[in-house]
């Protein structure tokens, strides 16, 4: 058994014990492995460690030999401390929350177009607004050589020139649709007052082979106004004058993509932030881009006639 005068003057023979010393990249030493093994926590083998350095330390200042003490402990946490990654929250992209609807026969549509033939009812109005024609600017004349840059040639629109139309309506009679708040995806985000449309001003994704035009939802058709399961679920649309029809695109949205009057596309839902540049972006007072540039443009004049005021 060792006294006190042995901890203090070695015995005759005897080997004088080493101090422990920390070893480098906060690795222990096979003694103090032997202690955690016995149940010592890492964090007080480390201040051992460091205990014993600080007799041994390089760093002359106490300042410097506390920064070496917080590595040492933290490179010893490490080895010790299982380490725990808590994911944020991704954006649901638009391709997994609205899939694409494939194959969907497509007719051409326009504001101002006359009743006849397969089209039983005129596009004065659409079923959001009564004075479509009149908010839109004039007659969005389908004829080619009237147009220029996806626009008619004789006005600028006061609406996005790129819009379409679905078979859903989700306001009857001032109210909204029974079923409304649990079919559509966007309803409580998009819900302002009760009975405004959440569907008016949607913005689809419309695809023709390679190429992929951007429209809002202005109008409720072809032919029907209730297909909610089409429209938000897997339905396919139901048979019709027009071939099954189950959209209906505007005179832009037509020559964007090179369409035939009846023609064949896949369409999806898609949110504003998901709209890459193009034409779709230009015109419109119901147009989300136009809105915040005009916005952006008022706050810049704002703040630069604040400016020269002071």
């Amino acid at each position: 058994m060792d006294t006190a005068a042995d901890d203090k003057q070695p015995a005759q023979g005897r080997i004088p014990r080493k101090e422990e010393k920390p070893l480098p990249d906060g690795k222990f030493s096979h003694k103090q492995a032997t202690l955690m093994r016995k149940g010592f926590p890492a964090v007080a083998l480390v201040f051992l460690g460091t205990g014993v350095a600080m007799a041994q330390s390089p760093y002359e200042s106490s300042a410097d030999f506390a920064k070496y003490a917080r590595k040492l402990r933290e490179q010893a946490l490490l080895k010790v401390e299982p380490q725990v990654f808590v994911p944020t929250a991704s954006r649901t992209s638009t391709a997994t929350r609205y899939p694409w609807k494939s194959n969907i026969v497509t007719t051409v549509f326009w504001v101002g177009e006359q009743a006849g033939g397969n089209n039983p009812v005129p596009n004065y109005k659409s079923c959001w607004d009564a004075n479509w024609t009149s908010n839109y600017g004039g007659f969005d004349t389908p004829e080619p050589s009237s147009r220029r840059n996806y626009i008619p040639a004789s006005f600028t629109p006061r609406q996005n020139p790129f819009y379409c139309a679905l078979p859903y309506n989700d306001v009857t009679h001032g109210q909204f649709k029974p079923e409304a708040p649990l079919v559509i995806p966007w309803f409580r985000t998009a819900y302002s007052e009760p009975g405004r449309s959440v569907c008016k001003d949607h913005w689809l994704a419309i695809r023709k082979g390679n190429r992929v035009c951007y429209a809002q939802w202005e109008d409720c058709g072809p032919f029907r106004t209730d297909h909610f399961q089409y429209v938000f679920q897997n339905e396919r649309p139901k048979p019709n004058l027009n071939h099954g029809a189950g959209l209906d695109v505007s005179p832009a949205v037509r020559d964007y993509l090179g369409l035939g009057p009846t023609d064949v596309t896949d369409w999806q839902f898609v949110e504003v932030r998901d709209i890459p540049p193009g034409p779709w972006r230009s015109y419109g007072d119901n147009n989300h881009f136009v809105i915040a540039k005009r916005q952006a443009e008022a706050r810049l004049v704002q703040q630069n006639g604040g400016a020269t005021s002071r």
